[in-house]
């Protein structure tokens, strides 16, 4: 009973969102944009030039936002497991980057540009049981940071959604030991009840 009444309040609640409703009056895929907005206008990471990876990107919206941001030289990556409608300018790649045949294929589209920016909003399918969705995502932060340790040009950046809870101070150090500068960012547009947080880390070593 608890479950379709918590699923009924999600529901109405992403119907009433002002982002949801502003996502769809801009013609953006998703809410989430706003969070990368917000990040981008506090921070100005993205800029033209700048070549950018984008793990779990679908259903796409972080790829449509950075896109114009970069520039028509830049190369702009989304990789998700699930498929994403075409986006202009954005080169996607479906299957888990965990796998050295869709790791190959990051690298052959790349063909040796350096990579400034990882970007990462995964999460997990939520069971709404803390004990798994906490070491789940944080895996999956883990694994961006792994990509990113992998992939980065020396003074490039990383951005990736954690969820505060444990393990997250272990990992906010771990990206403090590989970049200069590290902040924490909660946009306006994460649900206030959501643990969610963005870390950026600034200054690939």
């Amino acid at each position: 009973m608890n479950r379709t009444k918590s699923s009924g309040q999600w529901m109405q609640e992403h119907f009433d969102d002002e982002y949801v409703k502003l996502a769809q009056k801009q013609g953006y895929r998703s809410r989430a944009i706003f969070k990368l907005k917000e990040i981008q206008e506090k921070d100005r990471f993205i800029k033209p030039g700048m070549n950018v990876v984008d793990l779990g990107a679908a259903p796409g919206g972080w790829s449509q936002f950075v896109r114009p941001l970069l520039g028509k030289k830049s190369k702009l990556i989304a990789l998700d497991i699930l498929p994403i409608e075409p986006i202009d300018g954005v080169v996607f790649i479906q299957g888990d980057f965990r796998e050295a045949a869709v790791f190959d294929q990051l690298t052959a589209v790349l063909d040796s540009s350096p990579v400034h920016i990882v970007l990462s909003d995964m999460a997990p399918n939520m069971s709404g049981n803390k004990g798994i969705d906490q070491p789940n995502s944080m895996y999956l932060a883990e694994l961006a940071l792994d990509t990113a340790k992998t992939v980065l040009v020396k003074g490039g950046s990383f951005l990736v959604k954690v969820f505060q809870g444990e393990g997250f101070d272990i990992f906010n150090r771990d990206v403090q030991q590989h970049f200069e500068k590290v902040v924490i960012r909660k946009p306006k547009a994460s649900r206030p009840r959501s643990n969610e947080v963005y870390i950026l880390g600034a200054g690939f070593k």
